[in-house]
């Protein structure tokens, strides 16, 4: 399976529902809580967001190529091989 990155704020729901998600599959991914970041940091995961997505917005999920912003259960369960 494809490395999957999440960004994620520590207080959206959208983004905890994401988390369960992948919990749920089974699925190892690295999670970023930006809002959690101070200074330096936080603007170059903004930035590496912006890169990725035009629309810098929670959650922005990475898996290999496929870029999904929001929670959006179907099209993850897509990209991670797994029936909706």
């Amino acid at each position: 399976m494809s490395a999957c990155k999440l960004y994620a704020l520590s207080t959206c729901t959208h983004c905890k529902s994401c988390k369960k998600l992948l919990e749920e599959c089974g699925v190892e991914y690295q999670s970023t809580d930006v809002d959690l970041l101070d200074g330096e940091e936080r603007e170059k995961v903004i930035e590496e967001i912006k890169r990725i997505s035009s629309r810098c917005a929670f959650p922005t999920l990475v898996i290999g190529n496929e870029v999904i912003v929001g929670f959006r259960e179907e099209e993850i369960r897509s990209a991670l091989g797994f029936e909706a």
